[in-house]
């Protein structure tokens, strides 16, 4: 799996995943698109977002839930 546009440095953001160094972190990328899925619309709102970028924020979110059990409680 490629996320080379996937960073993490303890001076940015706390050394939160981030896209390409930049301060703007994987998990802000995937909170907007739970409120649209226009990924034009969401790299109008950060410039210098690219869609590679989008889809390796997905990619990773989904790499670290690999293997991990989650409990969620009863619905």
């Amino acid at each position: 799996m490629k996320l080379d546009r996937i960073t993490a440095d303890p001076n940015i953001l706390n050394g939160q995943p981030c896209i390409r160094h930049m301060r703007l972190s994987v998990k802000r990328i995937l909170e907007a698109l739970t409120v649209t899925q226009d990924w034009r619309e969401l790299m109008e709102e950060h410039p210098g977002l690219e869609e590679e970028d989008i889809r390796q924020a997905i990619s990773w979110a989904a790499y670290s839930l690999d293997d991990q059990i989650i409990h969620l409680g009863a619905a």
